[in-house]
């Protein structure tokens, strides 16, 4: 819209901004006459945008490269997801919590949990 702006003389920007107020008055006018059951079209909010994860931007930012590179005949690199690492003491701990759920099991004569 912005070019269309651009390529207008002087006056045809001052009809299309008279014609604006007018339409803008009427609207009013017209705001006036009904009530305030329907609201003036300069009052129109819109809906707000939905945004994107920086995980999901990275897929796309990957996928993206992946595509340039191919098209350039380079080879693509393909990076795995990182893997998680338990920590010993969180793995002592789990290791302590089910050999005292085995142990509670076996004293109630349970050969499974």
């Amino acid at each position: 819209m912005s070019s269309l702006l651009t390529s207008l003389t002087p006056q045809q920007l001052r009809r299309a901004a008279t014609i604006k107020e007018k339409i803008q008055s009427l609207e009013n006018e017209l705001h006036r006459i009904i009530g305030s059951s329907i609201k003036p079209a300069a009052a129109f909010v819109p809906k707000k945008r939905r945004k994107m994860s920086a995980a999901g931007r990275a897929r796309i930012a990957a996928a993206q490269k992946a595509r340039w590179a191919k098209a350039k005949g380079q080879k693509v690199k393909q990076s795995q997801p990182k893997k998680r690492k338990m920590s010993a003491a969180a793995r002592r701990k789990i290791s302590l919590a089910a050999k005292a759920r085995w142990a509670k099991a076996k004293a109630a004569g349970k050969k499974t949990l």
